[in-house]
């Protein structure tokens, strides 16, 4: 998903545009998420872009697109760029020492 959401267009409201972008954002990573993982594939990652357009986008942590939305609305920004992109992701293997240690550390405290 690569689009521009323009916040002032003649006769809408700017909140509900501000909003219908929050749930065209979300709808697209539902739908992503719940198609078929192929073979080898752990979950449904995301390459996520943030900016004013699409020239100024900087990669960005999915978790933190709504704040950035929410920033760009209080600071009187005409539009923003998004831009979702999926790819597969695989599960690291934590070592299995860091885990014991760590349950070690908790029972002296």
């Amino acid at each position: 998903m690569r689009k521009t959401f323009l916040l002032n267009i003649e006769g809408k409201n700017r909140d509900r545009l501000v909003e219908a972008s929050k749930h065209d954002i979300r709808k697209y990573v539902k739908r992503e998420r719940s198609r078929d993982l192929p073979a080898g594939v752990d979950f449904w990652d995301f390459d996520c872009k943030f900016g004013s357009n699409e020239a100024t986008a900087a990669v960005v942590h999915f978790a933190t697109f709504m704040a950035l939305i929410d920033t760009a609305v209080q600071e009187g920004a005409e539009q923003f760029y998004v831009e979702v992109v999926t790819r597969h992701g695989h599960r690291s293997v934590r070592p299995q020492g860091a885990e014991a240690a760590s349950a070690r550390e908790e029972d002296f405290e």
